[in-house]
């Protein structure tokens, strides 16, 4: 198949939707596709156009087998609301004659569309019609839900960004998005159930490996090998809710008890709430023998790092409850370490966390930090959660099971379209 991938983020960005999309388009090249990409040069998670990139004019690469178009955008140092609007509409803008001059020259089979941004809806949908191609969106979040109910944008615009979404979701030949609950919410907004596909982000489970060497990244940081590390690894932005690791550490602090294990949290990562947890950190007095601040970590050190932690931190805001689902999850349960996860009853994340980690109310930092404590405390009980979160992994996040269903569905619906014309 000729496959146009269009969206605001690909590789070579470490986390998030760009690590999916880049992966997802260099897979689909090695199974013989030809793939191209319209996208913008890395800049995510720290806010800042990667050095030998140019914010500032198009160009042109190969990317292990996937020809990329990367297209100027406004990349904000602060992403407020506004400026956040003006920084996906200036890729919106940039990028839409790249699009239209592949459907209309190029004549893809299909036009892969990512949300976010859903501000390049109209420009694939229009590609795909001059390609008489299958339009495919395929929804990572549903931004627009998730920035009012997080704040970064007034509720008086909710009525006309749900018509307006409900409007351009319609108009898609399929609808895709990463979880159960939120093929639950396509349908809510009108999408017909036969135009919707489940289409979950994944890990490679033969590259995170319970048994990578994990001893070996924590004698690189100096910390005790027999602490317990509890570890917090990604994007730091607005839906996670992030300060509760620090409430988390200060309660752990507050609360051990003789015989108790030296616990250590760890941070690695970078993005727009970075500020907020070094304010939070300072605020709560945490030293380095309890808080461990890293920068991202490259790829090559991901299944070391993973494997450094024996419990992984997932918090998130209550405002975001299945709006999105966190990517990074696949990695944690990859590694075979448990997960203490802040989301509400009946969720997408409380669901697969439950039966291998601890969930808590979001927002309550005193909670997530007694789990944790709890965990510290329970060696065995750590290790028989672990066992359950590698057996999740590799039934239902594994990248090659993941990727080969969704590209059989890929070809069918392609197949279906052609026969129609």
């Amino acid at each position: 198949m000729k496959i146009l991938l269009y969206g605001l983020n690909f590789a070579p960005e470490l986390t998030g939707i760009g690590r999916f999309s880049g992966d997802m388009a260099i897979w689909l090249a090695a199974r013989g596709h030809e793939v191209r990409a319209v996208t913008a040069p890395p800049y995510y998670p720290d806010w800042k156009v990667a050095e030998g990139y140019s914010g500032c004019w198009w160009r042109r690469e190969n990317w292990q087998g996937v020809d990329v178009i990367r297209c100027p955008l406004y990349v904000p140092r602060l992403a407020s609301g506004l400026r956040r609007i003006i920084h996906l509409a200036s890729f919106a803008i940039s990028s839409a004659a790249p699009a239209k001059w592949l459907g209309l020259f190029w004549r893809p089979d299909v036009v892969f569309v990512v949300e976010p941004t859903a501000f390049v809806a109209p420009a694939g949908l229009a590609s795909a019609w001059f390609a008489g191609a299958l339009s495919w969106l395929h929804v990572q979040d549903f931004e627009f839900d998730a920035a009012i109910e997080l704040g970064l944008l007034p509720r008086a615009f909710s009525g006309s960004a749900s018509a307006s979404e409900r409007f351009m979701l319609r108009r898609f030949d399929t609808v895709s998005t990463i979880s159960s609950r939120m093929v639950e919410r396509l349908e809510g907004k009108d999408v017909p159930a036969d135009r919707t596909v489940m289409f979950p982000n994944w890990v490679d489970t033969a590259h995170i490996l319970p048994e990578a060497d994990g001893a070996g990244f924590r004698a690189e940081l100096g910390v005790s090998q027999d602490a317990v590390v509890a570890l917090y690894s990604g994007n730091i932005g607005e839906k996670q809710g992030i300060e509760q690791i620090a409430t988390a550490a200060q309660c752990v602090v507050q609360d051990r008890r003789d015989g108790d294990p030296p616990i250590q949290f760890v941070l690695a990562g970078a993005g727009a709430g970075l500020d907020v947890i070094e304010q939070a950190v300072r605020d709560h007095g945490l030293g380095e023998n309890a808080f461990r601040l890293l920068p991202l970590q490259p790829e090559e050190k991901l299944p070391a790092l993973l494997a450094m932690a024996d419990i992984h931190l997932l918090p998130q805001r209550a405002e975001a409850a299945d709006l999105v689902m966190p990517s990074k999850l696949g990695g944690m349960l990859s590694s075979g370490r448990p997960v203490v996860a802040s989301a509400s009853p009946g969720t997408q994340i409380a669901q697969t966390v439950s039966s291998c980690g601890v969930v808590v109310e979001p927002g309550d930092g005193e909670a997530f930090g007694q789990a944790v404590l709890g965990l510290a405390r329970d060696a065995d009980r750590r290790k028989t959660l672990g066992v359950a979160a590698r057996l999740e992994a590799e039934s239902n996040w594994d990248r090659n099971a993941v990727l080969e269903r969704f590209e059989r569905e890929l070809e069918r619906r392609v197949t279906a379209r052609k026969e129609k014309r």
